[in-house]
């Protein structure tokens, strides 16, 4: 575990919080739908505002968020609110545009409530030795099939081999994820994750294995999940 005596570079973490998560079938925006006593947003964050080397959490929010100004959150000195876009990467975007002179910045899903402090703790420690970064991911261990374009049948099985599930947090230099997630943008590229702007420019970060009960909150029936996950978490925490 962490002490906070051990030295780390700068790192801030950017949290995309303008999506509406229609899937969810909700009344409100999935981040703000609550586990136990606090919301999933909350979650999220403090599972990064735990680990001693971050100390800021830059979210970027909706133009019309009614509820972030509602939460305890919002009124937290180590978090600071900027206007998102309407893609993913508009958002983190913003927040890198936003963010004051770091070495390097940690981006995480609004909606992702169960990461664990060791995963966390390996993600990070890469920054002594990386240039490029890393994501938290798991290696695939389903059958994977492929469907006929346009078609919901069986085109062929995917090999899983060297497959991975990429989740978040996502580490990275932050001069070069702001310069590749800008030329991406500009050039009208595909980017689904913060890896896939490096990628885009011909880097490649590292696979960091981490939990696969790190979901992220889609769809109705992910909510039980990840209420059971963090309650494992916590009873694990203070064991």
């Amino acid at each position: 575990m962490t002490t906070i005596t051990d030295s780390w570079p700068d790192i801030i973490a950017v949290v995309p919080a303008a999506g509406i998560g229609s899937r969810m079938q909700s009344g409100r925006p999935k981040q703000y739908l609550t586990i136990g006593h606090s919301t999933i947003l909350e979650h999220s964050i403090a599972s990064l505002l735990a680990h001693p080397a971050i100390n800021r959490v830059i979210v970027a929010l909706s133009p019309e968020d009614n509820y972030f100004q509602q939460l305890p959150l919002a009124h937290d000195s180590r978090v600071l609110p900027v206007i998102g876009g309407k893609q993913r990467a508009d958002s983190v975007l913003a927040g890198l545009m936003s963010a004051e002179h770091a070495d390097w910045v940690l981006v995480h899903d609004a909606a992702r409530p169960c990461l664990a402090a060791e995963d966390l703790q390996r993600l990070l420690a890469i920054s002594r030795h990386s240039r490029v970064g890393g994501i938290l991911a798991a290696p695939v261990r389903d059958t994977m099939k492929r469907s006929e374009p346009g078609k919901e049948a069986i085109a062929h099985t995917v090999e899983r081999e060297a497959l991975w599930h990429a989740l978040t947090p996502q580490l990275f230099p932050l001069a070069l994820l702001r310069q590749c997630l800008t030329r991406a943008l500009n050039e009208g590229a595909t980017i689904t994750d913060e890896a896939s702007a490096l990628e885009y420019c011909g880097y490649h970060p590292e696979l960091v294995v981490g939990r696969s009960d790190n979901i992220k909150v889609t769809r109705p029936e992910d909510l039980a999940l990840a209420a059971f996950y963090l309650t494992q978490l916590h009873n694990k925490e203070y064991a």
